[in-house]
């Protein structure tokens, strides 16, 4: 179904609205048209939108200039080095409406022929359907349609829609209520953004990732940056939310503080190395290799403070099912791993079958126990699994003497090497490459096989989005944009998210946590409204830049 011709408008307060450089840049890398306020209807129409053009030339050195082209941008200095910027993009006015989509099995995403069975049951049913083509978006490795979605009427408000969703649900068929606004459609919808900008030639203080008091456990992005005296935080990447799927507020996905290794990589995914003060950070696709050596034997360990069997994300090694490749938000399993815990865990391990060898500072076996316990203070716990539990009662016996072996490597074979003032954060997909737009669905593990609905929702889907990216002047931005709020802020899609920070000069970015975890405090303050109806979110690790 081909869209109309989109015109995005911004709508910026305080001040009257983008200058004009700015707004054709934005234009030209999200493929649409703004619309300048106080312009009297004059429009900056972007080029071809197949292709994203390159974003305004941006200083090498100096003060921070592109922030003059943000005219009607709130703008703050909270400190030499650090700005903050504030504003709304939106669509045309009135594009946006209120709809109903049918699914099936819980998808909102079908085939051709899945579609068009489910509008002709819908027509004999006495309803009106229509189909529509979703295809992956520009800026996307991915190609072509993604599925097809079904839906119901066009309502200017919501209760409508859910009265139209109540008829569907008395006929038998399985619909939600949705605001066109999150499709993700150029031209339409509405993002509040905050941006920070630190340069490190002007800021002396540090970046780091910090996870408050214990690794297993979920604190607030305010409460994190209270308790470091944190000038700026944003949330950092993802991390267990339930106890089905692991230890709660554990990372899914590498994680290393103060150069210690707290949890293993998902095979592959980008991640974000933070060097010493922090404000250049590395973007490598990483992984991990882990082994123990006991008794003359030696065998891979699986993963670092998560339940032995249970690998959020996936992307682990040695049998893991249904997959050893990254798979978003989807937790793999395997019934013979051995498990490392350190002292930073800060809980007891997770109990269940097996066997756990516990090690003293020195390496050197205490016990071995039945899984759940204490990890002692300088020392470690080894949890084995089926045949990691057989290896552990026959290698790592009491009094034996325990090595461990830690090597982070990126997707080339490069070792990345850490000190003790090193941190990593996780997160995906990669956004900007060599100042290029790209973002790859799938090996990122958001396009999931067989379920076009997950990719879709997602990542094409505008959502709250948080992302981290570096300039070619070497400063470091921070994009926030709130979501899930019709009518407040939709948020972005991953490419819009993307081509905006492009726009503002990233030659390098990746995407955050998002959706409900998106915060984004300054001086302990919460700029972002969250999207959580319980307000803001406990998350795992956060990004701190501290004074």
């Amino acid at each position: 179904m081909p869209h109309p011709r989109p015109v995005l408008r911004a709508s910026l307060s305080p001040s009257p609205g983008l200058s004009p450089t700015l707004t054709a840049a934005l234009a030209t890398a999200l493929a649409v048209t703004f619309a300048i306020p106080g312009s009297a209807g004059r429009q900056v129409s972007a080029a071809a939108p197949a292709a994203f053009a390159r974003p305004a030339k941006a200083p090498q050195a100096g003060e921070f200039r592109l922030p003059a082209e943000f005219a009607g941008w709130r703008h703050d200095r909270p400190a030499p080095g650090v700005s903050v910027y504030q504003g709304v993009l939106s669509g045309r006015p009135g594009a946006d409406r209120w709809t109903v989509t049918v699914r099936k099995a819980g998808a909102v995403l079908h085939d051709r022929e899945t579609a068009d069975e489910l509008a002709r049951a819908l027509r004999a049913a006495g309803f009106a359907p229509r189909t529509e083509d979703v295809r992956w978006p520009r800026g996307a490795k991915q190609r072509g349609v993604i599925g097809v979605r079904v839906r119901v009427g066009s309502y200017g408000e919501q209760g409508p829609a859910d009265d139209a969703r109540k008829e569907l649900a008395a006929a038998g068929v399985d619909a939600v209520s949705e605001w066109t606004g999150a499709d993700g459609t150029p031209g339409t919808g509405l993002a509040r953004i905050k941006v920070a900008v630190i340069d490190p030639r002007a800021y002396h203080g540090r970046l780091d990732a910090g996870y408050g008091t214990a690794v297993a456990g979920r604190e607030k992005v305010t409460d994190l940056a209270a308790r470091s005296n944190a000038l700026l935080a944003v949330n950092g990447g993802f991390f267990v939310m339930e106890e089905k799927d692991g230890v709660p507020g554990a990372a899914a996905g590498i994680a290393a503080y103060d150069g210690e290794l707290q949890s293993a990589a998902t095979n592959g995914r980008i991640a974000a190395v933070l060097r010493g003060d922090g404000l250049h950070p590395e973007f490598r696709r990483l992984r991990t290799e882990l082994k123990v050596t006991a008794g003359g034997a030696t065998e891979p360990v699986d993963g670092i403070n998560r339940i032995p069997g249970k690998i959020r994300n996936c992307g682990g090694t040695g049998g893991d099912a249904p997959t050893e490749r990254p798979l978003h938000d989807v937790t793999c399993t395997d019934p013979d791993e051995i498990v490392r815990f350190t002292p930073q865990l800060g809980a007891d391990t997770p109990g269940g079958p097996g066997v756990e060898a516990v090690l003293d500072g020195e390496g050197r076996v205490r016990q071995l126990r039945p899984r759940g316990g204490p990890v002692p203070a300088g020392g470690s716990v080894l949890a084995g699994t089926g045949t990691g539990e057989r290896w552990l009662r026959a290698h790592a016996t009491p009094g034996s003497a325990v090595r461990l072996h830690e090597r982070i490597t990126d997707t080339e074979g490069r070792t990345v090497r850490l000190t003790g003032r090193d941190d990593i954060v996780n997160g995906g997909p990669e956004l900007v490459h060599d100042g290029k737009v790209t973002v790859d669905f799938a090996a990122d593990g958001i396009e999931h096989p067989g379920d076009p609905s997950f990719g879709y929702a997602w990542g094409v889907k505008r959502n709250p989005r948080m992302v981290l990216g570096t300039d070619r002047a070497g400063r470091v931005l921070l994009l926030a944009a709130e979501g899930r709020r019709p009518g407040r802020s939709d948020g972005l899609g991953l490419t819009e998210a993307a081509a905006l920070i492009r726009s503002l000069g990233a030659t390098r970015a990746m995407n955050l946590d998002g959706g409900g975890s998106v915060g984004m405090a300054l001086d302990g303050r919460l700029l972002t409204t969250p999207s959580d109806a319980t307000g803001e979110r406990a998350i795992g690790d956060a990004l701190l830049l501290r004074r």
